[in-house]
């Protein structure tokens, strides 16, 4: 369905140009979360793998491309730190995201009643 906005009035303009918004803002919220939910989950096979290995063997970490030696205690715990940011970040990511569903099935059924009228 194709609505010419020259025939809206200017609330309901101003409607269909937060709706847009609103669902620009929960695409980026949803790349967003997706990108997090990948860190987490590489973050997580990480220490999986760190936990396997025993305290003297080398380990090495990826800074800006190159690999440095690192200590698996001191790399372990930087991980873990990690994970608990990460994971607090996607909590914080997915509630919002909750909100703006609310809000984006709210203003559609608002801009439907509207155009019922």
């Amino acid at each position: 369905m194709t609505i010419n906005l020259d025939n809206l009035n200017e609330e309901q303009r101003q409607k269909l140009l937060n709706f847009n918004n609103l669902q620009q803002s929960f695409e980026f919220i949803t790349s967003q979360r997706l990108q997090i939910e990948s860190t987490l989950r590489e973050t997580e096979l990480a220490i999986e793998e760190l936990e396997k290995i025993n305290p003297d063997d080398t380990v090495y970490k990826a800074i800006g491309g190159i690999l440095v030696k690192s200590e698996k205690n001191k790399l372990l715990d930087e991980k873990k730190s990690l994970k608990v940011t990460l994971e607090m970040r996607l909590k914080t990511l997915k509630q919002k995201e909750e909100r703006v569903k609310t809000q984006i099935e709210t203003m559609r059924k608002s801009i439907q009643a509207d155009f019922q009228k």
